[in-house]
Parts: structure tokens; sequence; C-alpha cells
């Protein structure tokens, strides 16, 4: 429904009135155009959008600013309105989530949509704290570090030892029982000094100091009884180390979290990951085959022979599309990142900041997602969600205290403490407001 048929008459009326007659309001809402709309715009529209750009009170929109395309992912084209806060009904639309529409929030509000209708459309989601809550539910009083799961990092070599390192504490942080860093000798002292929570595991190294084929041996008995593997931080890209990452991730028949290196190490060879997922090297069960992808865009172009442009314009549909075509839960990072599953699910998570643009926040993500599915390893794509939503609102929190230009990946790990506390206390008041399927705030 839009009010743009009423409106043709607005032109006339106005003609009538002065301009400080029609906009002598403290708040204008802006009801013209809905996301129906597809641009361009003209005539009697596009002449009232321009009188509500120049309109210097708040604007709040309802639906999407008129003159916006609703499934446009980045930056509109043509006339559309400013909007100091957004009404939305239902679900959000790709521009809602994309688009830089407003300079304030995007309010998602419930209608009493049929499930049926809301499936119609795009499958994307909005990651809550309500969806999250029962994952870091408080523990029961005869816990034990059995209980939460032993994460192993495979990772690190010479000038990259702290990206294991934070990995490693970014898991414990993240409620793991128990966590190893299986690392090159050249190493290890700095990993092992980085906290005295984390075990080490010796590994063969290369001559250029990062983890050598000989080390396969050794780390096939080490992963014995491990919940989750986190491959990647600081492992570099020496072929010899590539090939034990491909050896590891298409043999091992244990829950896989892979990041960086470990992910360059498939470059122009996305296809075999389909091979460990199907079980056609292992014949693992379902469960023991997951594998959790967290590419940045550029190794998101590496991985799927794409331009990193073409990615950025179309994050959800790439994302979904290499998802369902090599079986794996796929977390794109950037702004707004999305994560979709094999079934065409996406979800988007609305916290993070630009002042996580910096090294070591994707090191500390590996760590929390494997922290998490070890935590829950029969509920893995929702342990990816909750560590997605987490790992942004402790930058969130992070920024809050040191600035976004000063903040530094480790900032993340102090601030994770209080990150969980905040999606309790959110979603407990998100349970009391009555409302339906995904609906929140996203900016």
């Amino acid at each position: 429904v839009t009010a743009a048929p009423p409106f043709a008459v607005f032109k006339g009326w106005e003609e009538q009135k002065s301009a400080q007659t029609v906009f002598a309001c403290d708040v204008l809402i802006d009801a013209i155009l809905g996301s129906g709309f597809r641009p361009p715009v003209s005539g009697v529209y596009a002449e009232a959008i321009a009188k509500i750009n120049a309109y210097t009170a708040p604007v709040i929109a309802v639906d999407i600013p008129s003159g916006a395309d609703a499934d446009v992912m980045g930056e509109q084209t043509g006339a559309v309105a400013r909007a100091d806060a957004i009404v939305t009904f239902t679900v959000p639309r790709p521009a809602h989530i994309f688009g830089n529409l407003t300079i304030g929030p995007t309010i998602v509000a419930p209608i009493g949509s049929p499930d049926a209708v809301i499936q119609s459309s795009l499958n994307l989601n909005v990651i809550t704290p309500k969806d999250i809550a029962p994952l870091i539910a408080p523990r029961p009083r005869d816990s034990n570090k059995g209980m939460y799961g032993h994460v192993l990092v495979i990772g690190g070599s010479v000038g990259k030892a702290g990206a294991a390192a934070m990995a490693g504490f970014s898991a414990l942080r993240a409620g793991a029982g128990l966590v190893t860093v299986a690392t090159p000798t050249s190493v290890l002292p700095t990993v092992a000094g980085f906290h005295p929570e984390l075990m080490t595991e010796p590994l063969a190294k290369t001559d250029a100091g990062s983890i050598s084929l000989q080390a396969l041996k050794a780390l096939e008995r080490v992963a014995e009884k491990k919940t989750v593997l986190a491959i990647g931080p600081g492992i570099s890209r020496h072929e010899e180390t590539a090939e034990l990452v491909r050896t590891i991730v298409l043999h091992s028949e244990i829950p896989i979290v892979l990041d960086a290196d470990g992910l360059n190490a498939f470059e122009g060879q996305a296809k075999d990951l389909n091979r460990r997922v199907r079980g056609e090297r292992t014949g693992t069960a379902e469960k023991n085959a997951i594998l959790v992808l967290t590419p940045h865009p550029g190794e998101m172009s590496r991985l799927a022979g794409l331009l990193t442009a073409a990615i950025q314009r179309d994050r959800i549909n790439v994302a979904l599309s290499f998802a369902k075509e090599h079986g794996v839960i796929l977390v794109l990072k950037g702004d707004r990142t999305i994560v979709a599953d094999p079934s065409g699910e996406a979800w988007v998570n609305p916290t993070g900041n630009p002042g996580m643009a910096t090294g070591g926040t994707g090191d500390i993500l590996t760590g929390i997602v494997a922290g998490m599915i070890a935590q829950n390893p029969d509920r893995a794509f929702e342990a990816v969600l909750a560590a997605v939503y987490l790992h942004g609102l402790a930058g969130d929190i992070a920024s809050e205290s040191v600035g976004e230009h000063s903040l530094v990946g480790t900032d993340l790990v102090r601030s994770l403490p209080e990150a969980f506390e905040r999606v309790r206390v959110d979603a407990a008041q998100e349970s009391l407001r009555v409302g339906g399927r995904n609906h929140g705030i996203l900016s």
C-alpha cells in the first residue's frame, strides 16, 4: 500500500499554501512511496522529495524513505528522501540493511503477518538477542570444564604468532572449557606466553617458520577427542602448510572453523570442500561434517572466483549461493556481516562498527565461533549466529571507551564478558514486548 495516488493532489494544494505553512511541523512523516516502488522518481514525487530533503526538522520514514529501491544492497540512484529514522514492518528488506538510508535507527515492527507471507520473500533474518540468549543461559552448579568442549586452534607462524594466540584466548572468553593451540616450534614460546590458560602443542616447522606437512601425524594425535578445530589464524600461505590445511579439512571428522590463510589454501579449489561435507573421503556423519568459513570480501573473492566489487554489490545472494553449492556455513564478514547456511537461510548481523577494521578482529571472531560451537556442537548454526552477534557487540562496547580510531583487536576480548551480559539483559527486555518474528532495531 502506498500513499502515492492521494499525494498526486499535493502539488496543486501546495501551490495554494506557502512552503512555510506546509512544513510548519516538529516532525515530518514520509509515507509517500513504499517498498513496492521502483525508481526513477519523477514529477510531483521528485518535487516532494526535494522539499523533504530541504526540511530541517526530523523526518521519520514509513516502510522506506520515498524514492528508495527496497532491493538495492548498495548506493541508491536518483532522488531519495532523507530520513532520521525508519519504521518498517514484519521483515527488513536488503536496502534497510545495506542501503545507509537513515542516520538513525531502522525499527522493524510486527503487524501479525502470517509465516507464509514472510517466507515468500527473500529468506532474510536479523540476529537479535532473543535468538541467541538460549545458548548463553546460566550454567548448572555442577558444571565442569569437560562439559563445555575442547577447542584446538591450528595456526601461527613466524611474524603471525599473535593471531593464533588471540583466537585461542577468544575461544576461552567465549566459554570453551579447554583450548589448545597447536603451533610451530618457531613461535610456541610467544603463543604460550600470551595467556597462562592456553595449552600449547609444538609442531614441526618449515624453513619459513610455518607448520610443516611433517606435523600431520602429530596433529592427528592431538585432534583426538577435540570438539572443534579452528584452522587458519596466522598459519601463512606457505605451500607445504596449505597442503597440510587441505589434508586436515578433507579428512578430519571434527567440526571445523576455517579462516584467514586456511581459506586461502582452497583458492581455486573450492569444489574440494564438497568432498568433505558429502563424506566422500571420510564417511562422516552430517554433524561431524560441519564446516564454517569466515572470509572477508577479499578472501571470498579468491574462494568464489569473483571480483570483490561484485561480491559487495550482492552480498546476500553471493553468500547464499556459495553456502548452498558447497554445503557450508558461510560467514561473509563486513558491514552487516552475513551468515548463510546450505538450506537457503541468510541472517544479517546488526552489531559492529568501522573501528573493527583493524588487524586481529577476524582471528578473535574465529576463536569466538569455535568456542560457541564447542559448547553447542548440536546447534552449530545457532552457535555461529551467537558468535557473530557477540563479536560485533564486543566491538561496539569497546568503541564506547576507546573510540573507533583507537580500537584494537584485544579490546574486543576484554569487552566480551560485558557483551554476554548485555545480550542476556536485552533478550529479557525483548521477551517482555509483544511482537512477532525477528523484529528489532537494525542500527
